[in-house]
């Protein structure tokens, strides 16, 4: 069972108040779960403090820690709300009332899986942070989850690929995202995940020792190029990642050039340009299988290079290269920007990241947004993050805050269009970014702006060439809108919207044309 002072350990640059809230929260929580048990046999407090470790050994802030290691009181022990208010304070009670009521997120068929989502994305629209405590909470629960009851492991493998992975990845949180969705794939589809482990073991056998020898090669070559300041990596594909690549491909494990990849991390974006010709020099690429992420994000805000090569092995690896702040980003997503993390000198010295350049564009409150719930924010709020939700979880957590808002059939249309659907980044003409569904309109981005763009839009430019409103957006326009005061919303826009707000704008203007 981790202490409180390993948890400590894993924080960066606690003072000495946060440590003094870490072991105040912990040896109240130990009091609290002392007679509890897990289904292991042992003591409850192993799960809590594991929680509380894996937020710490992410970043997060030591009231976030602290109510990871406190998320179970009120729901499992005596605690009450009034409890964990007086002696912590309302920011921590507010995490962990959150956590709780996503104890009700369950997946029981398509109807309430719908509803599981939409209470998932509410009590993410006030504070991310309840999410990922929650993501954590389950992760670790997954790793215990062979002691637990058979019909239960199902239930709880089947509802964190349904509900859980997909929201972690559009997060950009790779790194737990791949834990999650690797622990619970054979507890689903144990035929399946036992087909993968026997295609990936006879087609590399030991996959680790080559990788190993290829990494040692990749090394000397980069040394001998006069780059030193790296770091080297490697890794197998996932198997649930791998399951549905294979799905795709007919099973024909010998198309999938992903199997086997290197990473390698430096400090700055022109060592990773500069990385890539030393590889390309070192190992022969694959035709077409060259990506830029770094110049051309993922709409998660995933950054790296990507090249497919063959080495003089005839092993066939994929190489990721990307600096110390992507990396960090690739694995943490959104956590890494979002909550409590002190910049390093290195984070300093380097430009802004593609993915910081988002925040504001994706976090900043909008006029939209409801006055009661800025009010609740400022009144909890004790530092800047509360008010940095990504725009589309706010939408949605809105939209749908109570349950007779609208029918779950029409919020999985909306989340599926907006949140669960392949993402375009586009431009304003000054450089911001707006993140849209693939196939989104110049209509959808005005609505992005604001509303009263969208309601007086006359026309569009993309790439500073007229194009008709219907045109749907690429990756990387510089989309440029054009209104006047005399524009209207028209009832063909909503043939050719992709996002719910501006289907809800169009809407609400049609049948309020007098406003």
């Amino acid at each position: 069972m981790h202490s409180a002072e390993e948890i400590i350990g894993q924080m960066n640059g606690p003072t000495d108040s946060d440590k003094e809230l870490i072991k105040h929260a912990y040896d109240y929580a130990a009091e609290a779960h002392k007679d509890h048990k897990r289904y292991s046999g042992d003591p409850y407090m192993i799960h809590t403090a594991a929680v509380g470790y894996k937020l710490a050994e992410m970043g997060m802030g030591p009231r976030t820690i602290s109510a990871g290691i406190l998320h179970d009181t009120i729901e499992d022990t005596e605690v009450t709300s009034e409890d964990i208010k007086n002696e912590f304070s309302e920011e921590i009670l507010f995490l962990v009332e959150g956590v709780t009521k996503l104890s009700s997120v369950r997946y029981y068929g398509t109807d309430r899986h719908n509803e599981s989502l939409r209470k998932l994305f509410v009590a993410t629209s006030q504070d991310i942070r309840v999410l990922i405590i929650k993501l954590v909470d389950r992760l670790h629960n997954l790793e215990t989850l062979h002691f637990i009851p058979e019909k239960k492991q199902l239930r709880i493998a089947r509802e964190t690929l349904e509900i859980y992975v997909p929201v972690a990845h559009r997060l950009g949180m790779g790194k737990l995202r791949k834990e999650l969705e690797d622990l619970a794939f054979p507890y689903v589809y144990p035929d399946e995940a036992k087909r993968v482990q026997e295609s990936l073991s006879s087609r590399f056998g030991n996959a680790k020792e080559m990788l190993e020898r290829e990494r040692k090669v990749l090394q000397k070559k980069l040394a001998d190029a006069g780059l030193y300041e790296f770091q080297t990596s490697y890794r197998v594909k996932g198997l649930y990642s791998l399951y549905n690549k294979l799905k795709r491909k007919e099973w024909d494990i010998d198309v999938i050039y992903d199997l086997m990849a290197m990473r390698v991390v430096v400090d700055s974006e022109a060592d990773c340009y500069r990385t890539l010709g030393i590889v390309h020099e070192l190992w022969r690429p694959l035709p077409k299988r060259v990506k830029d992420y770094i110049a051309f994000p993922k709409p998660n805000g995933y950054q790296s290079l990507h090249t497919a090569v063959t080495t003089q092995n005839g092993v066939i690896l994929e190489i990721q290269i990307r600096t110390k702040v992507m990396h960090r980003e690739a694995e943490f997503g959104v956590a890494s920007h979002v909550f409590y993390k002190p910049a390093t000198a290195s984070d300093k010295a380097g430009k802004p990241s593609m993915f910081s350049s988002l925040i504001p564009s994706l976090f900043k409150p909008f006029s939209r947004r409801s006055a009661k719930l800025e009010e609740k924010l400022e009144e909890t709020a004790a530092t800047p993050h509360y008010k940095k939700i990504p725009q589309w979880i706010s939408e949605i957590g809105q939209t749908y805050n109570t349950e007779s808002d609208k029918p779950t059939s029409d919020f999985l249309a909306d989340a599926e269009s907006d949140f669960f659907s392949n993402r375009i980044f586009v431009f304003t003409p000054t450089g911001d970014v707006v993140d849209l569904p693939m196939g989104a309109t110049p209509i959808d981005f005005a609505y992005a702006i604001h509303s009263e763009v969208g309601d007086r839009t006359a026309g569009a430019r993309v790439n500073r060439k007229h194009v008709s409103l219907s045109t749907a957006l690429s990756n990387g326009d510089i989309v440029e809108i054009e209104t006047r005061k005399s524009a209207r919303p028209s009832r063909k826009w909503l043939e050719t919207t992709k996002t719910s707000l501006a289907r809800k704008r169009i809407k609400h203007a049609l049948d309020h044309p007098e406003e």
